[in-house]
């Protein structure tokens, strides 16, 4: 037996939560992004995933009208800092609705590292950033996706393992339902299977 649900039968933010606590388990991007006024700004959002392969785009979905992307709309960049195990209280921190005025690296004494390709800083303890152009914007009703073309990867050598970064070394962190977070779990490899007539 299903119990079965449609928009109207949840009103506000209930038919969210069910989505969100069945799409799952969702990559976080931990975007930064500086202010035209210099304020460097950073978020977790955990609707994100690759968008393009040629040329390569990123996405991410900013729910409301979130720093990250009025910054990104009127600077035209971002980063996607990787988002680990051993940062999730920090990026969960990051999450706090802080006014624009205040940036998050200095009200949690995050550490900066310059990025290469762009303004916005990464994050310094994170294993990888993914540095972008804004590409374009899609409004979806209360939410709008941000495209961003990837101008720049940046990984640490130490997760790298021929030539790739190697999962159980980046220890990624994962969103679920409700204020559930998930780590890695356990990592099969499976080969596809070709069609062989």
């Amino acid at each position: 037996m299903r119990t079965e649900h449609t928009p109207d039968d949840l009103p506000g933010r209930a038919f969210y939560k069910l989505m969100t606590s069945l799409v799952v388990p969702r990559p976080i991007a931990w975007v930064s992004t500086t202010s035209e006024s210099g304020v460097d700004n950073l978020a977790p959002h955990s609707f994100f995933t690759i968008s393009c392969t040629e040329p390569p785009i990123v996405q991410f979905t900013s729910v409301g009208r979130k720093d990250s992307l009025r910054n990104a709309e009127a600077t035209g960049e971002f980063v996607v800092n990787l988002a680990t195990e051993p940062l999730q209280d920090q990026i969960n921190a990051s999450g706090t609705d802080y006014p624009p005025h205040v940036s998050e690296f200095d009200a949690l004494g995050i550490e900066r590292e310059a990025s290469t390709a762009v303004r916005p800083p990464r994050v310094a303890g994170s294993p990888a950033a993914v540095e972008c152009a804004l590409h374009s914007t899609l409004r979806l009703g209360d939410s709008t996706v941000v495209f961003g073309r990837v101008l720049n990867v940046a990984v640490d050598e130490s997760v790298v393992v021929d030539g790739l970064p190697e999962v159980t070394r980046l220890r990624p962190m994962a969103r679920l339902g409700r204020n559930e977070w998930s780590t890695l779990g356990e990592v099969r490899a499976i080969d596809r299977i070709p069609y062989a007539p």
